[in-house]
């Protein structure tokens, strides 16, 4: 049993923000049923790497579901989205708002056919406000939302996140989102609409830096890998290579001690975490002196013997095969049609009774249409390849 098993989602979503959110239902259980435009599906199919001419990237963000293939501007298209409709739990989309409305199918007009359906909407800037109309890519809202300005080092230029934290944020931010919204209506009987924004979602994980402005005033900049409150707590490089090492406010002491330098936990400038952050520029250069001393792995030892956290800045390499990420499965292996073995990414939830993970490969364009169209809408096989001929599916 999964714990999502029994929910249907029709995802109308493509590239990134939207599978995101529709791939963790997936993972979770949920038969996720994706309706795509029957000539080229979804544009992320069309973006590397490829593998036997198959995207890599789509792979890695649509496993697990289902692939229906359906002309909307078709009236028969649409038609048939809405039978899907009647008989699903939860409609996700990422258009940009009014093309839902254009196409007939807003939440208004859907929730009259289904009053339980949870209507998702994913958008650049959500469906209000005065840039509601304006169309927005991942690096559009890591600019917008504040976090290039904290990214990078300081003096240097805004530095984008290298992985789409815009869009994925919106991503989790919606599953969190159409979660509650199941739930509910566990209670009331009734669906909604769940309306989350890219750039809202950048502001919701600006973490301190919001509350560090309207607290002090003061407009936070970038800082490399240092975190602004409490010192030391960064990057350093070792004799072999760079090191991430975090001294809680309480480990001061004994961070001096096993470093080698018992005489700096007594300087009266470093004496608190207030102190040694207002006197950065002069205790950094000793710490970095003394860490370049000794190898990644001999800090990692030392550090851990006196439970201060630490560890190596991995390339993604390393990280597939760091032997943490493979004792707790998070490279799947996942046999797809065209490309063979694909490994990615796996789902971090771990949940002891209902256990989540990757329900299959991602589909090729269509592949599940006429098993939807016949055994969930009881068309015709007939039917469809009639359909099929006349470019509705």
């Amino acid at each position: 049993m999964k714990p999502l098993d029994g929910i249907r989602v029709v995802d109308l979503s493509r590239i990134l923000a939207g599978p995101y959110c529709s791939m963790i239902l997936a993972d979770l259980g949920a038969e996720v049923v994706k309706v795509e435009e029957p000539s080229r599906g979804d544009e992320a199919r069309h973006v590397g790497p490829f593998v036997n001419g198959a995207s890599a990237y789509f792979m890695s963000l649509n496993r697990g579901k289902k692939s229906v293939s359906l002309n909307l501007k078709d009236p028969r298209g649409k038609a048939l989205l809405i039978e899907l409709v009647k008989r699903s739990d939860v409609l996700l989309e990422n258009f940009r708002p009014g093309t839902m409305r254009q196409l007939g199918l807003a939440y208004d007009t859907l929730r009259l056919v289904n009053p339980r359906l949870i209507y998702a909407s994913l958008s650049g800037f959500g469906q209000t406000g005065p840039y509601a109309s304006r169309r927005a890519f991942d690096i559009v809202v890591q600019g917008m939302g504040g976090i290039m300005s904290i990214t990078g080092e300081p003096g240097g230029p805004p530095v984008r996140v290298g992985a789409a934290i815009g869009d994925m944020g919106a991503g989790l931010f919606t599953a969190i989102g159409i979660l509650a919204a199941l739930q509910a209506r566990e209670r009331t009987g009734k669906g909604q609409q769940v309306d989350v924004g890219m750039l809202d979602c950048q502001v919701a994980l600006l973490e301190y830096a919001v509350i560090r402005y309207t607290t002090t005033g003061e407009v936070p900049g970038a800082l490399g890998t240092r975190h602004p409150w409490i010192t030391p707590f960064e990057a350093f490089e070792a004799k072999d290579g760079p090191i991430v090492i975090g001294v809680g406010t309480n480990h001061w002491t004994r961070f001096c001690d096993s470093v080698g330098l018992p005489g700096l936990a007594g300087d009266p400038r470093f004496e608190t975490n207030a102190l040694r952050t207002e006197h950065y520029q002069e205790l950094r250069p000793i710490l970095a002196e003394v860490i370049k001393t000794k190898r990644v792995d001999e800090w990692i030892r030392k550090m851990e013997e006196i439970g201060i956290p630490c560890g190596p800045i991995n390339t993604v390499d390393r990280v597939v095969a760091d032997p943490q990420v493979q004792a707790r499965e998070m490279i799947a292996e996942v046999e797809h049609a065209g490309a063979g073995k694909v490994k990615m990414a796996a789902c971090p939830v771990k949940l002891s009774e209902t256990p989540s993970g990757v329900q299959g490969p991602a589909p090729t364009l269509g592949q599940h249409t006429e098993e939807i169209l016949t055994n969930l809408l009881g068309h015709s096989e007939e039917g469809v390849a009639l359909l099929r001929k006349a470019g509705v599916v």
